[in-house]
C-alpha cells in the first residue's frame, strides 16, 4: 500500500453534512496513508488572524484583494503554515474563530481559499473534507466519499460533543439546527451540499470512528 502511494498522487475529498464525522475520519485516513490533511476549517481561520492582524477593513476591496494575493497557506506533517510561518495555535483563538466565521461569508475570501485548495491538490496526495469538495473544489479527485448519517444520529453525537464541554443545550435544539444546517446547505445558489455522480455514498449510522476509517482505506486499496 505505502509502495504504491509513493508512486502515484491520490487525493480523497470528503463531503457530507454538518455532524457526519468528516474532519475526524479525513485526519485518520490521513494519517493512516501519511499524506497531508487540509483543513479546511483552518484556513479560515488563519485567513481571518492574518486580516485581524493587520487591521483590514473588509469593505475595502483593494486592500482586501492586496492581501489575498500575498497570502499562502499549507499543510504539512499535522501543521497548518501560514506564509512559511507554523500558525497551530494563534489561529485557536476566540478572536480567530470570530474573523473566520465573518471572512467565510466574502466570496474574495472563499474564492483565494479554493484556489489554494486546488492548488494543494495538484502538487501532493491529499485527504481533504468539505461540503463542496468533490463537486467544486478537487473535481478530479481519485476518491470521492459521501459521507452522512441519520439527523437523528449527527445530532445525538453534536449534543454529547457539547453536553461534555458544559454547554447548557438540548438535544431537541441541536436536532433543529442540524435540520436546518442541512436545509441550507442543500439549498443554498453557491456550490449547494450535493453527493458528486461518482462519488460512493457512505452511511455512518451506527459505525465507529474505525470501522468508518477502515472502510475509506479499504475503498483507497481497491482502488474504487
Amino acid at each position: 500500500m505505502k509502495n504504491r502511494l509513493n508512486n502515484e498522487k491520490i487525493r480523497i475529498a470528503i463531503d457530507g453534512p454538518s455532524g457526519a464525522g468528516k474532519s475526524t475520519i479525513a485526519k485518520e485516513v490521513a494519517k493512516f496513508l501519511s499524506i497531508d490533511y487540509i483543513d479546511t476549517g483552518a484556513m479560515y481561520r488563519a485567513i481571518g488572524y492574518k486580516l485581524g492582524q493587520n487591521g483590514i477593513n473588509l469593505d475595502d476591496k483593494n486592500a482586501l484583494n492586496q492581501i489575498l494575493s500575498d497570502t499562502e497557506i499549507d499543510f504539512r506533517r499535522g501543521n497548518t503554515i501560514l506564509d512559511g510561518v507554523v500558525v497551530n495555535d494563534i489561529i485557536r483563538t476566540p478572536e480567530a474563530s470570530k474573523m473566520a466565521s465573518i471572512c467565510s461569508a466574502l466570496p474574495e475570501v472563499r474564492e483565494k481559499l479554493v484556489f489554494l485548495q486546488r492548488k494543494m491538490g495538484q502538487t501532493k496526495s491529499v485527504v481533504m473534507d468539505g461540503r463542496d469538495i468533490g463537486t467544486n473544489v478537487l473535481t478530479d479527485a481519485e476518491y470521492k466519499i459521501f459521507m452522512t448519517a441519520s439527523a437523528e444520529e449527527r445530532a445525538e453525537r453534536r449534543f454529547k460533543e457539547l453536553f461534555q464541554k458544559g454547554e447548557n443545550i438540548t438535544y431537541d435544539q441541536v436536532l433543529q439546527d442540524i435540520i436546518q444546517r442541512d436545509y441550507n446547505d442543500t439549498t443554498r445558489k453557491l456550490n449547494p451540499l450535493r453527493k458528486a455522480d461518482d462519488a460512493i455514498e457512505l452511511d455512518t449510522t451506527g459505525m465507529g470512528i474505525t470501522e468508518v476509517t477502515d472502510k475509506i482505506i479499504d475503498i483507497v486499496r481497491c482502488g474504487r
